[in-house]
């Protein structure tokens, strides 16, 4: 799976914090939830506009970020 399919940003959408593409879920708000031991399925049920492959792409978006490099994202995709 490519993450960068599924992780966007856009100044209009969530004042440009790193969402789910296509939704207003941002990355950090589905980190915090798994961060807080909150299952898979209660993000989901949750959040029913993303999927189980979105917390993926979350979640290598992450380990992208935590290898400290610059990662681009399509602006408005």
């Amino acid at each position: 799976m490519n993450w960068n399919q599924r992780i966007t940003t856009d100044p209009a959408i969530c004042h440009g914090k790193v969402c789910i593409a296509g939704t207003r879920v941002t990355v950090s708000v589905i980190l915090d939830n798994i961060a807080a031991g909150v299952s898979r399925d209660e993000i989901l049920h949750s959040y029913p506009s993303i999927t189980d492959a979105d917390i993926d792409a979350a979640l290598q978006y992450a380990a992208e970020l935590a290898r400290e490099r610059i990662v681009p994202l399509a602006v408005g995709a």
